[in-house]
């Protein structure tokens, strides 16, 4: 496990964590397998992805790109118009339009749906469930997000916090985090045949003055 996660993976987690995990892009199609939940790409950004990155960081404006059609060259566009500093992070927008190609590729669909946002807080920081089918994840700046292994949580926690409701981590030490430039597919609730098991994940906790630079990529 690189040293990217909040721990080291025990054997016990090795066996029932239902997560698949390579340097390969071929690691991403096992989503597809019925017993895995997320499956991981772990790479390390160009420095001219990074270099775009820091110009979406230094700017004073809030950034939150949203778009809803097929990639291609209309998404390239409309990121060369929306991102701070466009001359300056062309292998940016390059690498968001590689993955949105994938992700209709690999879900065969025209269209898709893309979140691109700089934050300073947790936006989601409770562990819970998407209800969508799948979605893939990967954090330019900042931690990125959070996941518990299936052996570390109690489903019946999980929902609107109530005082009668058990605590989700039963586990403290066993939750792992992505690391930066990390390709995740997380399948949710939403999935066939994955109904009430979807990965339980959250966002990550960020200290005052720090930010994150997150896309989010869904088949539609």
């Amino acid at each position: 496990m690189p040293s990217s996660a909040l721990r080291q993976t025990s054997p016990r987690s090795r066996t029932t964590l239902r997560h698949a995990e390579g340097e390969e892009i071929s690691i991403l199609p096992r989503i597809f397998e019925e017993e895995i939940n997320i499956a991981i790409m772990r790479r390390r950004l160009a420095h001219g992805v990074e270099a775009g990155v820091k110009a979406q960081l230094q700017s004073e404006r809030a950034l939150s790109f949203a778009w809803l059609g097929p990639a291609g060259d209309a998404l390239r566009a409309e990121l060369s118009q929306h991102l701070h500093a466009p001359d300056g992070c062309g292998d940016l927008i390059e690498d968001v339009v590689t993955l949105a190609d994938a992700m209709a590729y690999l879900f065969d669909t025209d269209t898709v749906g893309l979140r691109l946002r700089r934050l300073d807080s947790a936006m989601c920081p409770r562990f819970h469930c998407d209800n969508l089918p799948v979605r893939l994840v990967t954090t330019y700046h900042g931690p990125g997000s959070e996941w518990l292994p299936e052996w570390a949580v109690n489903r019946h926690g999980l929902g609107a916090p109530r005082p009668e409701k058990p605590e989700i981590v039963t586990e403290p030490s066993a939750v792992e985090r992505l690391g930066i430039g990390d390709l995740a597919l997380l399948k949710g609730n939403g999935w066939i045949g994955n109904e009430a098991h979807g990965l339980v994940h959250r966002s990550p906790d960020l200290p005052a003055g720090q930010q994150r630079l997150l896309l989010t990529l869904d088949p539609a």
